[in-house]
């Protein structure tokens, strides 16, 4: 447990139902090619989870010989490649997030807390975020703020202004969003945009539902 999905407790199984349950974009289409068989075939080479799949997939070298010894497509595992480590986004920094004083910045950095996996490991109870406001003197309101968004970015695609974005909607926690109707979800951040210009992107109703099944992965970690 932590602040990403824990890719050994992913069985292939496991993993085959998320994918068949999941929307993809176009390019990443084809893993719902042959589900079963592909899925097959790499269990009949002993991988049991994601954590070893994702390592077997980990540079290119590795991957084409993983292609040769299983007999996969070299495209196919590419894009398996990528769409596994995408559940271990790369942590946002702090001072990315909108309406976040330099101060603020600036105190936490004296303290090592640079970005949001950082954040993460100093606010996982109320206690710990009490302890972090008392020994930076930030007001525990931002804390809160920032952990709030912290959650938020640890959502695969969540970067500091979409999780800027979601918090201003409502959807300010995992737990909200992984309990979202993406419908709903799709019409508040759409209207709440057109009305403060947050991002000039296309986000359609597909993006926000895989965005609430990603949360749905994620493991509840912060107590509010």
């Amino acid at each position: 447990m932590g602040y990403y999905i824990d890719l050994e407790k992913v069985s292939i199984d496991d993993y085959k139902d998320i994918l068949k349950s999941t929307h993809l974009i176009p390019s990443w289409k084809i893993l719902k090619e042959n589900i079963d068989s592909n899925l097959e075939t790499i269990k009949k080479q002993g991988i049991t989870n994601l954590q070893i799949l994702q390592n077997l997939l980990k540079d290119k070298s590795k991957l084409k010989e993983f292609s040769k010894l299983s007999g996969l497509p070299g495209d196919y595992l590419n894009v398996l490649r990528r769409m596994i480590n995408g559940y271990h986004p790369r942590p946002n920094r702090i001072k990315d997030f909108p309406e976040t004083s330099l101060d603020v910045i600036s105190k936490l950095e004296e303290m090592g807390i640079k970005n949001t996996r950082h954040v993460f490991d100093n606010v996982k109870t109320q206690a710990d975020r009490m302890l972090l406001s008392k020994e930076t003197g930030i007001h525990h309101d931002e804390i809160l703020r920032l952990t709030k968004l912290t959650d938020l970015c640890r959502i695969r695609w969540v970067n500091h202004t979409f999780a800027y974005v979601l918090y201003e909607a409502g959807y300010d926690t995992v737990k909200k969003m992984a309990k979202a109707n993406p419908e709903q979800l799709f019409a508040t951040v759409k209207q709440l945009n057109a009305e403060r210009n947050f991002y000039h992107a296309h986000i359609g109703l597909n993006d926000m539902k895989m965005l609430v099944e990603s949360a749905k992965m994620l493991p509840r970690e912060i107590v509010y």
